[in-house]
């Protein structure tokens, strides 16, 4: 690999963002990449088949995902160097098949989780489709061990 042009890195609100993001930063330096940080956020209920709630839980919900995607771009903002270019994505879905679908649709070179207990990495395992992410994972992946 001679050139890392997309860095993906995702998170999840319990990880220690800002160590992951040293990480993207420093690479992104080393090679001008796009960073992209990616969340992904639990889908609707509707959308995996329950009944649409009412439209006032629909509003909470939606100013709770605009607040999460605000949380993101601040991140992308305090973490990542001004002269790297950054996006931040708040998508709702199933994490494993949002994490692959958008760094496939991403051309991401790099993807960058954290490994702690509340980290993305522990989900997958309480899930056991953390072997489904590696298997899946046609790119490399920089895992960080994240201190509780």
């Amino acid at each position: 690999m001679d050139t890392i042009k997309n860095i993906m890195v995702a998170v999840d609100f319990n990880d220690s963002i800002g160590e992951l993001m040293v990480y993207a930063d420093s690479l992104a330096q080393k090679f001008t990449s796009k960073v992209w940080v990616l969340h992904v956020a639990d889908p609707e209920p509707d959308f995996v088949g329950y009944e649409p709630g009412p439209q006032y839980i629909r509003d909470i919900k939606a100013e709770e995902y605009r607040e999460e995607h605000r949380n993101l771009q601040e991140v992308c903002k305090n973490f990542i160097s001004e002269d790297i270019i950054t996006e931040a994505l708040l998508i709702q879905g199933s994490t494993v098949e949002t994490v692959m679908k958008e760094a496939q649709k991403l051309n991401i070179d790099l993807l960058i989780v954290g490994t702690h207990k509340h980290s993305f990495l522990h989900n997958l395992l309480q899930e056991s489709i953390s072997l489904e992410l590696f298997k899946k994972a046609e790119i490399p992946m920089l895992t960080i061990p994240i201190d509780e």
